[in-house]
């Protein structure tokens, strides 16, 4: 396959293009098509590294690194899950790799620092009726609940995320993260009880 940064033959700029499609068209050389999947999936591939290592700059190199590892791989690529299940799976394993090497060179421990918290409701558009106070404990809610979520191991943070941030399927996350189903859903009985055991004192203050 050639370089991605080689000039190569036009495609659609269509946004409506399924990605199977652009698939392929990756796979006959054409890099304008992998341009479309990088512009469709690299918000939810940094936010993936970003709840892993707790880093803006880390994040956007090991994001940057698995669309590289991606487009390296496209060939091999035969559609037994969906594009998006196998690009997670490559930035998962990319993450992944980062986290272990810092671990030894950390003499064993994860550096799991809690990252700034992302502003709760920042893509949400608030009711008309929505009081300035309600809204500030909202905010302060859901930065409580990010950095609880920043306190659980790699692991049980990746499938809390995926369930209930992005809503996949116990199935979906299994592929995602190269698991067994029940392995999944005992990261994510544990990732709950966690957070809730977190989180005990903010409820109850609410």
């Amino acid at each position: 396959m050639n370089d991605p940064a080689v000039a190569s033959p036009a495609a659609p700029p269509s946004s409506e293009v399924a990605d199977l499609e652009l698939v392929k068209r990756c796979q006959r050389g054409d890099a304008r098509s992998f341009d479309l999947l990088v512009t469709r999936y690299r918000g939810k591939v940094y936010g993936m590294c970003y709840h892993l290592v707790q880093n803006d700059q880390d994040a956007w190199d090991l994001a940057q690194e698995a669309f590289i590892k991606a487009w390296k791989a496209l060939p091999s690529f035969k559609g037994d899950s969906s594009f998006y299940t196998w690009l997670y799976r490559i930035a998962h394993n990319t993450s992944y790799d980062w986290l272990r090497k810092k671990r030894i060179q950390s003499d064993g421990e994860f550096n799991d620092e809690i990252g700034r918290p992302v502003a709760a409701g920042a893509e949400a558009v608030p009711k008309g009726d929505f009081a300035p106070d309600e809204a500030l404990k909202n905010r302060e809610l859901g930065a409580r609940i990010h950095e609880a979520i920043a306190q659980l191991s790699p692991d049980h943070r990746t499938v809390i995320l995926l369930r209930e941030v992005e809503g996949h399927s116990y199935e979906e996350i299994a592929q995602a993260t190269n698991s067994s189903l029940g392995t999944v859903m005992s990261r994510l009985f544990y990732a709950r009880k966690k957070l809730q055991e977190l989180l005990k004192d903010t409820y109850e203050n609410a």
